[in-house]
């Protein structure tokens, strides 16, 4: 008998509220719909103030976690047609963003001189609510949201290679991350992504998996309307093997700046 693959939601797999469902490759996939897209960003909106406010050394370990879960489900996600090399990337990626965890408030953050007697720091926070219009590709699905997770925010994925997105969120929910820091939706991006890009309670959009240039205008339209910050789609397609930088990680994150009088 084949798997059903349903939703990612708050740490759960439901079907979708609406019941549909359709055929990948002969497998029967839960189909989102616009309450399911509501659903995903009040789940991740209730898991992120914890998530944000846990260590940066707990988020790495977490990381570390779904990178060895990942490697030991090597031969299912080979069996979904993934090359290996591509999961092997994808296991080195999530380590790789992981060692970053505790590092990139260091490489952003500063002490800034100012004239006078003040301590002046501008330290990194995470935006908040994340939603992501993902890649169809295993390497380009952990590009995207790890950087997006481990500097503290959530996210709402809509994954067009769904297969590979819910055996990715079956590896992220048992290694012990939080329910509703990721949360993954199925079905047409087509469909649901309005929904995600006008949405009052998502604070930016990550719009790397949207090829269609006039979907992606719309959606930036819509962000637009609630000055949502936007990654907007590469200009090629984008290549996932090459180093990442640290630029998928300083888009998701605001710069907070503190005054403090030195003491005498």
């Amino acid at each position: 008998m084949r798997k059903t693959y349903k939703l990612y939601i708050g740490g759960a797999f439901p079907r979708s509220e609406s019941g549909r469902t359709y055929l990948v490759d002969g497998d029967n996939v839960a189909l989102a719909s616009r309450k399911d897209v509501r659903d995903a960003v009040i789940a991740a909106r209730a898991a992120q103030p914890k998530w944000a406010g846990a260590t940066a050394y707990n988020r790495g370990q977490i990381l570390y976690r779904a990178a060895e879960m990942l490697e030991g489900r090597r031969a299912e996600f080979t069996a979904l047609g993934v090359d290996a090399a591509e999961v092997d990337a994808a296991i080195d990626r999530l380590v790789w963003y992981a060692g970053w965890s505790d590092k990139i408030a260091q490489v952003v953050g500063a002490a800034n001189p100012v004239a006078g007697p003040y301590f002046n720091l501008s330290a990194p926070e995470p935006t908040g609510v994340v939603g992501v219009v993902a890649p169809a590709s295993l390497l380009g699905l952990v590009s995207v949201v790890a950087p997006a997770i481990v500097t503290g925010n959530t996210v709402v994925v809509l994954a067009p290679g769904p297969q590979v997105a819910i055996t990715l969120a079956e590896v992220l929910t048992t290694s012990d991350l939080p329910g509703g820091v990721v949360n993954v939706l199925t079905g047409h991006p087509a469909e649901t992504a309005p929904w995600l890009a006008s949405h009052d309670d998502v604070n930016a959009l990550v719009l790397t998996g949207v090829a269609d240039a006039s979907l992606a205008t719309d959606l930036e339209r819509a962000a637009a309307d609630n000055l949502k910050r936007v990654v907007r789609p590469p200009a090629s397609a984008p290549d996932f093997t090459a180093d990442p930088g640290i630029e998928a990680m300083t888009a998701l994150l605001e710069t907070k700046t503190v005054w403090h009088p030195k003491g005498f």
